[in-house]
């Protein structure tokens, strides 16, 4: 009988040692998969990416909100008619625009309705005329924010001064400040056509002499009306306000602190979506550089804190017109000119209006010899 020793195979020398592979500290089980690795990193660029998103979108939405205000600017409804407020009698009006996109409604104050108390001063003048009509009207163009009454100029103070000397008034909301007929503010652009509608309601009255008086951007409107047409015979222009993008830079930074880049890139690119108007339509340099064919007296204030005075300077230094004058007003605040010195506003508007009034009635005089 033979003994058989069985003598154990070495694992190294035979079978696959798998086993101690997983035993290994820092084995493959224990390293990261390069599939895992690749989806952690998809994930963090997603994240990244979705986050950036959110953040350019409020970028967006936050000035995409500026500009819509800026073309929707709030303003109060009427409170008052010029019978109720300085005992006028007027008359409701509605026309279309010039343009025809937009409807306009409005006052018309004709001259000599006035109830007067003395006989001093401008009123014995008005007495002179009686009931006779009227051929000479001044059209007010009111400021951004506010409507037809603005309050702070006063319209209704300078209505009965107007129609004391026997003027016709046309006092009209512009589409942004209208109640029943509410279009977006495109800065001057579409409000022009608007102005030329009421210029064309006076002379349909019967006027042959018109006036605009503006106030603010009512009065850079006025400016871009002036550009279309030979029917306005001169106009008195407080604190004058165009719609540029410094300007609007200027204001919209006195509400909240914004860069200039990229915010008023944003803000310009998206205005047109909200108003369908550019301000690249707004025809600046023309304005800042003509020398204007009709008399314009350029009333404005030093502290002025929503349009330069600088502006106003420049547009007086281009006119040609010998009754074109300017008033820099030392320490005058936009808009409130006439409150800081009411006798010298008004004497100094009066004079205006009479040189114009002579000048019309000379021009006309000699049509007529002819």
């Amino acid at each position: 009988m033979s003994t058989t020793i069985m003598t154990p195979i070495p694992l190294e020398s035979g079978f696959p040692q798998v086993l101690p592979s997983f035993q290994q500290t820092g084995g493959i089980l224990n390293r990261p998969r390069p599939q895992a690795r690749t989806r952690r990193n998809h994930m963090l660029v997603a994240w990244t990416a979705a986050f950036a998103a959110m953040c350019l979108l409020a970028v967006v939405v936050f000035h995409g909100y500026v500009a819509w205000m800026l073309a929707h600017p709030y303003v109060a409804p009427l409170f008052s008619n010029p019978k109720a407020a300085v005992g006028l009698d007027y008359e409701d009006i509605v026309f279309p625009s010039k343009s025809g996109r937009t409807t306009v409604s409005g006052w018309y104050v004709p001259a000599g309705s006035a109830e007067l108390s003395n006989g001093s001063g401008a009123e014995t003048a008005a007495l002179t005329y009686g009931a006779a009509e009227s051929k000479r009207t001044v059209v007010l163009s009111h400021g951004y924010g506010a409507n037809r009454e603005e309050t702070w100029v006063p319209m209704y103070d300078l209505t009965k001064l107007l129609n004391s000397l026997h003027y016709n008034v046309v006092l009209f909301d512009y589409g942004y400040a209208s109640s029943d007929y509410k279009v977006p503010a495109t800065g001057g652009l579409e409000e022009s056509q608007q102005l030329l509608a009421a210029v064309d309601y006076a002379k349909a009255q019967g006027a042959e002499e018109v006036i605009v008086w503006g106030f603010s951007m009512g009065a850079g409107t006025a400016l871009q009306a002036a550009l279309q047409t030979d029917d306005i015979d001169g106009m008195i222009l407080d604190s004058l306000f165009l719609a540029s993008s410094d300007t609007l830079y200027s204001n919209v930074t006195q509400i909240v602190d914004l860069p200039r880049f990229p915010s008023m890139t944003l803000i310009e690119s998206l205005m047109p979506v909200f108003s369908g108007a550019s301000l690249n339509q707004i025809p600046l340099d023309t304005i800042m550089n003509d020398s204007f064919d009709i008399p314009l007296y350029i009333i404005h204030g030093t502290n002025d804190a929503k349009a330069p005075y600088q502006t106003a300077e420049l547009i007086a230094a281009a006119q040609n017109n010998p009754l074109s004058r300017s008033w820099i007003v030392p320490q005058g605040q936009h808009e409130m000119l006439f409150r800081e010195d009411p006798n010298e506003y008004i004497q100094r508007a009066v004079l205006f209006l009479s040189q114009l009034d002579q000048k019309f009635d000379s021009e006309t005089a000699v049509a007529f010899a002819q």
